[in-house]
């Protein structure tokens, strides 16, 4: 029986032969598949006399691949560039700081532009045909410099950015990612407008078609639902929906009307039926009813509706619409048809955006490096990227419990998966290391990867 965890070998510098990144390797040739690099690399016009060194786009792409891998600064990027065999000409860290600095507004949507035609390509492989839902969020990114353009205190006490973002709840994609002061308000219909304007904008043409200000509702050849919490319980925005064909869904707020409702009804159980889980059981002790010919809705658009769940009170249980001892009162609007309980269901899943938020900002949301605003807002860009290129990866590539894997477990079981080099036949040979436990998941990825056209 051995006590120690690990064994006495001699340590010294000069090693060759191996790879330490295979993973993200495998992640970078699905993007060159894609024609990732290509399509970002056409939208920046190279700036001084000199075409430079390295590829723009290419830049960009490894930036990309550091963030996956768990890098958060610029150097962070040398780690590639030690691996030539693996990566190719990897730009130094101050060539990628320069890039970020290169990006002004035009470039940055010209880059989301060239997200949007990738995207397409793999909405086309992995596409289920269901209805679109997509879900918008803000979160608070604290930032530890008052000298950082565009930040600002925050509501809770601390000081930095305010970001908004719009997601896809079908693939987990980040479609939109505005960048806003600390201190911007989350109920602003104007930031959500904008967020679902410009995510509806990456959504493949034949989707986005009839969901534009002004369109012709018989445009529309897939429904599109955005749902939101409270802060986007305004009645701007939700007009706003109805002006693009967009179903809604958004978190009621409390008011004298909903209180109203509730005290007519919360103690006749007839009008109450047991809610439901994501998985379709029954919820314990929780119930759902309908209230919409109980409040006033003339100034909402028409058709909509106001659903009212009831659950037990917990520790930490947020503002309830209705005052109680033995029960949280919650509700939300929405324009869509269906039963009540499959209602809440569905705007229950809207807690989804908490797993996205979770996976940027442990991909590099919680890091702005820099003090000007454009290079930020392209920093918070590429994250996005990244995270998206991850999120095609897991979908087009790998099975079971590695396409939904959190970024924590990618890089552990994954990306930065080891190997030996073998120069043969005048190429490169990756060798994956024997009774590595991912190797199969892998390797099977590449093949998939080969198959891409």
């Amino acid at each position: 029986m051995h006590a120690t965890s690990t064994t006495r070998a001699r340590i010294e510098t000069g090693g060759d032969g191996v790879a330490a990144h295979v993973g993200l390797h495998a992640l970078g040739r699905f993007g060159d598949a894609l024609g990732l690099g290509a399509a970002l690399s056409a939208r920046i016009v190279p700036a001084g006399e000199r075409f430079p060194l390295h590829d723009r786009g290419k830049v960009l792409v490894h930036a990309m691949l550091t963030l996956a891998g768990g890098g958060e600064a610029c150097s962070d990027v040398e780690y590639l560039r030690a691996q030539p065999a693996l990566f190719g000409p990897v730009p130094s860290d101050s060539t990628l700081y320069r890039t970020y600095r290169q990006i002004d507004a035009v470039t940055l949507a010209g880059l989301w532009d060239a997200i949007a035609d990738v995207r397409s390509k793999v909405w086309a492989r992995v596409d289920t045909g269901e209805p679109v839902v997509l879900d918008i969020d803000a979160s608070l990114v604290e930032i530890h410099s008052e000298h950082k353009d565009g930040t600002g205190p925050t509501y809770k006490g601390g000081f930095g950015f305010h970001p908004m973002f719009c997601f896809a709840d079908n693939t987990g994609e980040t479609l939109a990612a505005l960048l806003r002061p600390g201190n911007a308000a989350a109920n602003s219909s104007a930031d959500h407008l904008g967020v679902l304007d410009h995510a509806i904008g990456q959504l493949p043409a034949e989707i986005a078609a009839g969901h534009h200000v002004g369109d012709d509702p018989a445009m529309v050849t897939r429904p599109v639902m955005v749902r939101a919490d409270s802060a986007g319980a305004t009645r701007k925005f939700v007009w706003g929906c109805r002006a693009r064909n967009v179903g809604f869904g958004v978190v009621a707020r409390k008011n004298a009307s909903i209180h109203a409702a509730i005290s007519r009804i919360h103690l006749d159980d007839d009008h109450w039926t047991p809610a439901i889980t994501q998985t379709g059981d029954e919820r314990p002790r929780a119930a759902v009813c309908e209230v919409t010919d109980l409040v006033d809705l003339s100034h909402w658009p028409e058709g909509t509706r106001l659903v009212v769940r009831r659950e037990p009170l917990h520790p930490g249980a947020q503002q309830s619409l209705f005052p109680s001892l033995a029960y949280r009162y919650w509700g939300h609007y929405t324009d869509q048809a269906g039963d009540p309980v499959t209602l809440d269901q569905q705007i229950r899943a809207h807690a989804h955006v908490e797993d996205h938020i979770r996976r940027l900002k442990d991909s590099g949301l919680e890091r702005f490096p820099f003090v000007d605003l454009h290079a930020n807002r392209a920093r918070l860009a590429i994250v996005a990227f990244a995270a998206d290129l991850v999120r095609w990866f897991q979908l087009d590539c790998l099975d079971g419990p590695l396409a939904n894997a959190e970024p924590k477990r990618l890089r552990w079981q994954l990306w930065h998966t080891p190997a030996r080099l073998v120069r043969t036949a005048r190429q490169h040979v990756v060798r994956i290391l024997d009774d590595w436990p991912t190797a199969d998941a892998l390797t099977r990825a590449y093949q998939r990867v080969a198959l891409i056209t």
